[in-house]
């Protein structure tokens, strides 16, 4: 059975549901322990809701391509979009700052980004061929 399996979508709002239901069906089929999938279709929904209200203002024609590959220890998760250059490890160091504000006083969004990288073991980023770049490590709680 192959451990790695990829797919393209495009931007479009439809796109969340068949990019999260890829990742269920990948980890179905290989066993894949149910902590693990919850924080890759998180994680997947994050990035790909991003990417179509963010990155193409509500969606586009353009592909949006997803890798998912088994390791013995680790889920890894490679994702690009063709949205303009967006690095979202830059953001990431500043917006956990307004969490001690009461919850009434925050501008919604802008923790997503945060509880990404809490969940993975590695992130990279790399603007590549015009595309953002994004390779999400996962240390595997069901190993």
């Amino acid at each position: 059975m192959t451990r790695i399996d990829q797919r393209r979508f495009m931007a479009q709002p439809a796109g969340i549901g068949e990019a999260t239901a890829f990742v269920e069906a990948f980890c179905a089929k290989r066993g894949v322990a149910r902590d693990d999938v919850l924080r890759l279709v998180l994680i997947t929904e994050e990035l790909f809701t991003n990417t179509v209200v963010h990155g193409h203002g509500g969606g586009a024609d353009a592909p949006v391509n997803i890798t998912l590959r088994i390791e013995a220890a680790e889920i890894l998760l490679e994702y690009s979009d063709a949205a303009a250059p967006f690095d979202p490890l830059a953001r990431v160091q500043g917006a956990l700052a307004p969490l001690d504000v009461h919850p009434d006083a925050r501008r919604p969004g802008g923790l997503g980004l945060p509880l990404l990288v809490q969940l993975a073991s590695q992130v990279r980023y790399a603007r590549v061929d015009g595309r953002n770049c994004l390779s999400i490590a996962l240390d595997r709680a069901g190993g």
